[in-house]
């Protein structure tokens, strides 16, 4: 790949990170502490927990994976801890601080991606044999995928809180209806589920 490609690449391949890490950071806007840390799900699924986990993941994947480990300790990534440590947000774990610390963590992400080239090879620790050297382009792939993916998490719990939802600040990506319309849509899909079960 020329150095001109890979530069647009890479700017591609930013955007959708940065775009994924602002809309699960913007999902907590406007909620009580309470409400971005209550789980709503029966495996526990909460709004601060989600950007706690994705800072570590991010942490790792563009830092430690590259021999660049972000500098700050993160103490719920390491080994031997119990399942989930890093999906919730203990009292003193405070939003400012997570929400910060994950900003900090997207710009030594960005400090990586500018220093490397996209076919640099990195070892996955937690992935295994051979599928564990992967290259700065497909980690980048995979984190995007592994983000929008708890972004999407992030917008249903947040519409399970309050019913707020959207893509984005500013473009939801939903049709253009009122409260009424949304109610009689959801009847029908309703009422076509149960038709369909009954046969």
């Amino acid at each position: 790949m020329s150095d001109a490609s890979d530069a647009a690449a890479k700017t591609d391949l930013k955007r959708y990170l940065v775009s994924g890490r602002e809309a699960l950071i913007w999902k907590l806007d406007g909620l009580s502490e309470y409400d971005v840390r209550r789980p709503l799900v029966p495996t526990g699924t909460n709004l601060l927990g989600l950007v706690k986990h994705m800072a570590g993941v991010e942490a790792g994947y563009l830092g430690l994976v590259f021999g660049r480990p972000f500098p700050e300790p993160l103490p719920w990534t390491a080994d031997g801890l119990e399942f989930n440590t890093d999906m919730w947000a203990t009292p003193d774990q405070t939003r400012e601080s997570l929400i910060s610390l994950y900003r900090r963590v997207g710009a030594h992400s960005s400090e990586t991606i500018e220093a490397l080239s996209l076919d640099t090879i990195g070892r996955v620790p937690w992935w295994t044999g051979d599928r564990s050297a992967a290259s700065l382009h497909e980690i980048l792939v995979h984190l995007i995928a592994e983000t929008h993916r708890h972004a999407g998490h992030a917008d249903l719990v947040r519409e399970l809180i309050d019913g707020e939802v959207g893509l984005r600040q500013g473009n939801d990506n939903l049709p253009p209806a009122d409260r009424g319309w949304w109610d009689e849509y959801r009847e029908r899909v309703e009422a076509a589920a149960r038709e369909a079960a009954e046969g």
